[in-house]
């Protein structure tokens, strides 16, 4: 079964969208500077109470910013580049190769550096399938390499994707307003229902008054839920791809989004993590794909941040080893603000090259290797050289940015 549906007059080639692929690196750091704050013993590093606590504060919701951001961009860009004959298998195995590995890597890394000795067995085998998101217990959520809990989600994303842009594909452009809406409206409604309907009590968010973790699983990282972010991200592609979109442009979407954390950081917890910055991402988010459309510059299209773009996958993976371990390192010892700040930089610049480096060695060479299966390459290499016989020149294949 292919992928295709009522495409409407849709361009034969789409531009790349560097801009985004430069962005995933921002959002990835957002995450960083999140899980660098946290004050637990295995992490914290300043001495002072009130630097650790004004740390913590402002970048609080700066991790759930992240994740939004992703799994949004995940929509669109899997939208933006998805191939009108591809099949259901294809496409699985294309995310698959593209995913999988880096993600064994990690897991069987955190376990080797810092995790077991915090990890039940059982624990660890359900994060190697990546169903840890399934069980409503926080410790279980974020076991063995804490951000790769939003992996498990993706799976889902990556499993539903070639229904939902079937789906999509067919509905109306003129409509596409009200799917956005709706879709929007659902996402901001999910604190409200978990408030009303899940259970308050029992262990408690930290820093988060009234908000249970089993409420925080729910609204926050059971996949389903989540899923209603991918679809804004593929409802709003289409809107974009169509000529539908409303585009306020790159400063008026920045300029809302940095007004929406500052909101974040006062609204009840799963308000903030949830709904209050989601807006300005899908804004900022069109707003950049249209620039590029454009082949316009932005300050997040060029080479090096484009480089940062490409391996802020395997940073979002390795990063919180990088936190743990070199915590580890270092002792029990607490540090003055300016060394904890210095050492945190230091952490960011490891991360980045360990990145470079899972990149380079396992997510390039693989993704190159066994995305695509030996039939369709020998088909590929025909057709090609069929075009050759022919006289024609051929096209050359799109390269779009793609997310996690």
């Amino acid at each position: 079964m292919t992928m295709n549906g009522t495409e409407g007059s849709r361009p034969v080639r789409l531009p790349r969208l560097d801009s985004l692929t430069g962005l995933r690196f921002p959002a990835a750091l957002l995450v960083f500077l999140y899980h660098a704050s946290l004050g637990v013993p295995w992490i914290r590093l300043f001495e002072s109470d009130t630097a650790n606590d004004q740390f913590a504060k402002y970048v609080s919701q700066a991790g759930a910013l992240g994740v939004t951001f992703f799994f949004v961009l995940s929509g669109f860009v899997l939208t933006w580049s998805a191939r009108e004959k591809d099949t259901f298998r294809a496409f699985w195995r294309r995310r698959f190769v593209k995913i999988y590995p880096n993600y064994v890597v990690t897991w069987a890394l955190a376990l080797v550096t810092f995790a077991a000795v915090m990890t039940e067995p059982w624990q660890a085998v359900v994060n190697l399938f990546m169903l840890q998101v399934w069980v409503p217990d926080f410790a279980t959520n974020f076991s063995v390499d804490p951000p790769s809990w939003s992996l498990g989600a993706e799976a889902i994303f990556y499993l539903a994707f070639p229904l939902l842009i079937l789906f999509i594909r067919k509905i109306d452009p003129a409509k596409l307003k009200y799917w956005i809406a709706g879709v929007m409206v659902a996402v901001f409604l999910t604190p409200t229902l978990t408030y009303a309907v899940i259970p308050g009590g029992g262990m408690q968010m930290p820093g988060a008054d009234g908000t249970s973790t089993v409420q925080y699983w729910f609204a926050y990282v059971l996949p389903p839920v989540r899923l209603l972010d991918f679809a804004l991200g593929i409802l709003v592609a289409r809107a974009v791809m169509t000529g539908r979109w409303r585009n306020i442009g790159m400063t008026a979407s920045a300029v809302l989004l940095a007004a929406s954390y500052a909101l974040a950081l006062n609204v009840e917890h799963l308000y903030a993590q949830r709904a209050v910055t989601l807006i300005p991402i899908v804004l900022m988010i069109a707003a950049f794909a249209m620039r590029d459309a454009e082949s316009k510059p932005t300050p997040f299209n060029g080479r090096f941040m484009v480089w940062l773009g490409e391996i802020s996958f395997a940073f979002y993976l390795v990063h919180y080893i990088v936190l743990a371990y070199s915590r580890k390192l270092l002792g029990e010892e607490l540090f003055s603000t300016p060394v904890g700040i210095a050492l945190i930089a230091a952490q960011a610049v490891v991360s980045v090259l360990l990145s470079w480096a899972l990149y380079a060695w396992v997510e390039a060479p693989l993704t190159r290797r066994f995305s695509t299966s030996r039939k369709a390459k020998a088909a590929k290499a025909a057709a090609a050289a069929a075009a050759a016989a022919g006289g024609s020149t051929g096209s050359e294949d799109r390269k779009v940015a793609e997310t996690v």
